[in-house]
């Protein structure tokens, strides 16, 4: 990761404490090729806040917190898929959703779709996880 300030007098960006360059890549398991891919970021953090190592850092706690969370919402629950869209009934069923995971991980659950399964299976066993 490569960060700079030399750009911030010229982006009409509010805020802009610096930008940064991250190469990444990836190799995948079964195939074994490489793919390599370049982003570019902004970020309000002046470098005396944030070095590159700190903005790496940061940016691999977003995607760990995405694969956590939203890529297992999207994937076990097909949210992208949901057909609530008005008033408070998005985030209502994102807070059920993502109460139903950590209540699954606090359990020990490690694959949450087979865990959802089970328990939709046997609403005892959910009363049960809940102390009721």
């Amino acid at each position: 990761m490569r960060a700079s300030t030399a750009l911030n007098n010229y982006l009409d960006f509010p805020y802009c404490g610096q930008v940064f360059k991250l190469d990444r890549e990836r190799i995948h398991l079964k195939t074994g090729e490489v793919e390599t891919e370049t982003i570019y970021g902004i970020t309000s953090l002046p470098p005396e806040k944030a070095s590159p190592e700190r903005l790496l850092r940061l940016n691999r706690g977003h995607w760990g917190i995405e694969n956590r969370s939203h890529h297992v919402r999207d994937v076990t629950f097909d949210e992208d898929r949901q057909q609530v869209r008005t008033k408070t009934g998005p985030q209502m069923l994102a807070c059920l959703k993502n109460f139903a995971i950590s209540l699954i991980r606090l359990f020990g659950g490690k694959n949450i779709a087979s865990m959802t399964r089970a328990l939709a299976a046997s609403s005892t066993a959910v009363l049960s996880m809940l102390g009721i």
